[in-house]
């Protein structure tokens, strides 16, 4: 059950993590389908996943900026709200495995990492060639996500789940 931490008026807060893979160009979907649901979205993504999205639909869609690096030593707040959940999608074979070893080198996982150590309620969905996800490292690294209480949404070989399911997957956390 969600604390509440986040809340908006009678809205709940998730973060949307983006990473460089070709469904963050859909991402705006999502965004919505979330808002719909009574979600306040924020989006936050790696420099490689801003590559991917349309950054000024999101912010016109969400009503804030899409947060892709640190804040500078001058500023006192990052400009989020407290989230009551985050799903990170796509996420990519690097993000994963930075992730499950702790590996804060962008804002993008720092927020990632902070928010399962908060034990902020998360999903991952992982998009990820077949090839790389036969990769020694990411099987066990899902595990690590898995143990630490994050709801991994990955099958190798399978598509990657539909907004809808992703959707639902969120709802769950409530």
């Amino acid at each position: 059950m969600l604390s509440g931490r986040g809340r908006v008026g009678e809205l709940r807060v998730v973060y949307v993590v983006a990473c460089g893979a070709p469904t963050a160009g859909e991402l705006g979907t999502f965004v919505e389908m979330a808002q719909g649901a009574g979600w306040v979205v924020r989006v936050i993504a790696t420099p490689m996943g801003a590559k991917f999205l349309d950054v000024e639909r999101l912010e016109t869609l969400t009503g804030a900026p899409v947060r892709t690096s640190f804040r500078e030593p001058h500023e006192t707040s990052n400009g989020l709200p407290p989230a009551d959940a985050v799903v990170a999608v796509p996420v990519t074979f690097n993000s994963v495995n930075k992730w499950a070893l702790g590996i804060t080198d962008t804002v993008a996982v720092g927020m990632l990492c902070e928010h399962v150590g908060m034990g902020v309620p998360t999903v991952a969905v992982p998009q990820v060639k077949e090839e790389l996800a036969r990769h020694a490292a990411f099987q066990p690294n899902l595990e690590v996500l898995r143990s630490m209480g994050v709801r991994v949404m990955f099958e190798v070989g399978a598509p990657m789940p539909r907004w809808e399911d992703v959707l639902k997957e969120l709802g769950s956390l409530r």
